[in-house]
């Protein structure tokens, strides 16, 4: 399995709440290899942050979602970084 790991900055957290929930989630949950997703958000020192991890059976699948992070951030929200990682290990 192989995570998509993504860190954003948050503008606004009520419109980008919205967003995840009627159009990112659903969205990822759709594509192609899916398996699981987890989306943060923490408040550090007055910045709104975020932090997702989305699993896929394979690297393939992973790496296209990737690429798709890249191409449809909600407007309040500003991408800092994107990774594919290997899962070695999970409970």
């Amino acid at each position: 399995m192989y995570a998509v790991v993504v860190q954003v900055k948050v503008g606004d957290v009520e419109q980008a709440q919205q967003a995840l929930e009627s159009e990112v989630v659903p969205r990822v949950s759709q594509a192609p290899g899916f398996k699981a997703g987890y989306w943060t958000r923490a408040d550090d020192g007055g910045e709104t942050t975020g932090l997702s991890m989305v699993v896929f059976d394979s690297e393939e699948s992973a790496r296209a979602a990737a690429d798709r992070v890249r191409e449809s951030m909600p407007e309040t929200v500003t991408l800092e970084s994107v990774q594919v990682r290997e899962v070695v290990a999970s409970a």
